[in-house]
């Protein structure tokens, strides 16, 4: 994994709650869609979320039953 790769891992696993917290997710989120690892649908998600400091785009996802590719790379990354 590429340190470009390895760091905005870290980033998209920012704690919910922590001050612009959704604003990094987002963008994080955004490189993993531009590299085919993330659908369209997903990032939607954390789109939504970027504004929302307090809400896990991960709880979202499971809530509305979609990204359960996602939700398993996320997973497997712990």
């Amino acid at each position: 994994m590429d340190e470009q790769t390895r760091s905005n891992w870290d980033l998209i696993r920012t704690p919910p709650g922590t001050p612009w917290s959704g604003r990094t997710r987002y963008a994080a989120a955004t490189y993993f869609y531009h590299h085919g690892a993330m659908s369209a649908e997903v990032l939607e998600v954390y789109r939504i979320c970027s504004r929302l400091d307090a809400e896990d785009p991960l709880d979202v996802l499971r809530l509305w039953q979609i990204g359960s590719e996602w939700l398993e790379r996320m997973r497997a990354a712990e």
